[in-house]
């Protein structure tokens, strides 16, 4: 995929799974023997059991880790696997992406016996964070137009269960909302790399509300302004695991 040849290159830097979100999406696979990672990047939050990893890119594929599941460059609408071979596909931060949700989860349910876990958020609720709503209108557009609303996820795979994932304070993985309490990080351009709405967001269209959050970090207006989230330990930005029993 060009977008992550790009967007991709600070991922093994910026990217790296928190462990209380990780250790969610274990229990969401617990029990399955077999699973196939789609759109499996770097490999973040992939499971023990996985047997195959597939992504399009070969810049997140190349930033895979020793000892990681063997990974093949394919997309999910096109997966080069056998029907049935797998208890449980997993696409993780991936739905978004893809050019065709229909067909990729339909080849999802093509491979997997048992299983689907997608974890992916929820536009509504993520709208509302702070920093899309207060300071980056543009970076919520980029949201909303990447985000793929929740209902017509369910529909497709069926009888579904949806958990709702908390985001730390201390977020280890630095996608788009993981610093919330950490507001500092969004003035860093290696974070900036590691999240999509700003990397596909006009750099001249984040110009503007980047330095007002500056400057309302350097006056104390956001402390001032934001002082119920000082204390939170997690908060709800939207994020999701989906869970389809076949």
């Amino acid at each position: 995929m060009a977008r992550y040849d790009s967007l991709g290159r600070t991922y093994s830097v910026t990217r790296q799974p928190d462990p209380r979100i990780d250790a969610a999406i274990d229990a969401a696979v617990a029990g399955m023997a077999s699973i196939a990672n789609i759109g499996a990047g770097t490999g973040s939050y992939e499971p023990a059991n996985t047997v195959v990893a597939v992504d399009p890119s070969a810049v997140m594929v190349g930033q895979r880790p020793p000892g990681s599941a063997p990974a093949v460059r394919a997309a999910a609408e096109n997966l080069p696997l056998a029907s049935d071979c797998v208890d449980a596909a997993l696409a993780l931060l991936t739905v978004h992406h893809w050019t065709d949700l229909a067909e990729g989860v339909a080849e999802l349910r093509r491979i997997a016996r048992r299983r689907i876990v997608v974890f992916t958020w929820d536009h509504t609720v993520t709208r509302e964070f702070w920093l899309l709503r207060d300071y980056l209108p543009a970076a919520a557009e980029t949201d909303a137009g990447m985000a793929v609303p929740m209902s017509e996820l369910t529909e497709l795979l069926g009888a579904t269960t949806v958990r709702t994932i908390p985001v730390p304070h201390d977020c280890r993985d630095g996608f788009g909302a993981a610093f919330w309490r950490r507001p500092h990080a969004y003035l860093d351009e290696a974070v900036q790399a590691g999240a999509s709405m700003f990397g596909l967001t006009p750099p001249e269209q984040l110009r503007e509300g980047l330095a007002r959050l500056r400057a309302d970090l350097d006056s104390g207006a956001w402390e001032r302004r934001y002082a119920d989230l000082l204390d939170a330990t997690e908060l709800d930005l939207g994020y999701r695991l989906v869970i389809a029993d076949l």
